[in-house]
């Protein structure tokens, strides 16, 4: 059962919705709010292979089996403040999960496309704690930079670098 509070951090200083979230912060859940109605969202950040690393997973949210859908396409003209919302999930998880590294990769080209496009815009409000960084094309990771191409992303606190100093 999903037993959350409400909560919104305002971490970017943009327009977020209001999330819910569990007690072991792993899963949030959000309605997104336009001409096509309530939509509900969530994020889920999920465990891999490797200790400490994260998978963020985001999408409709699927009330008949409980899960996300995350090929849909809401079109709710809501983007910036959907993006917002998942931005402030994640500062929220990782500073739950101190040592939290997340990677974060879209469900098709286009919607990384639109990842990357929203950590563009938000990157100056992100708190001065994280580092993020963009993996490339020719298989390196590298600090994100504007104007780049990745095909996926990746979040954790400066304080988990190893010069972190």
């Amino acid at each position: 059962m999903f037993a959350g509070t409400y909560t919104s951090l305002q971490t970017l200083k943009k327009p977020e919705y209001q999330y819910t979230t569990g007690t072991n912060r792993f899963v949030y859940k959000f309605t997104s709010v336009g001409p096509r109605g309530e939509i509900k969202k969530i994020v889920i950040y999920s465990n891999t292979q490797f200790e400490n690393i994260y998978n963020l997973a985001f999408g409709n949210y699927m009330d008949c089996d409980d899960d996300l859908d995350d090929l849909s396409v809401s079109n709710n003209h809501d983007t910036e403040k959907v993006l917002a919302t998942v931005a402030s999930t994640l500062v929220h998880f990782i500073r739950n999960h101190p040592k939290a590294w997340v990677a974060a990769e879209g469900s098709t080209k286009a919607r990384t496309r639109l990842y990357q496009i929203g950590i563009s815009q938000n990157l100056m409000d992100m708190p001065d704690e994280f580092a993020i960084f963009g993996y490339n094309s020719l298989g390196n990771w590298e600090p994100f930079t504007r104007n780049r191409k990745y095909v996926r992303f990746l979040v954790t606190r400066k304080q988990n670098l190893p010069h972190y100093e």
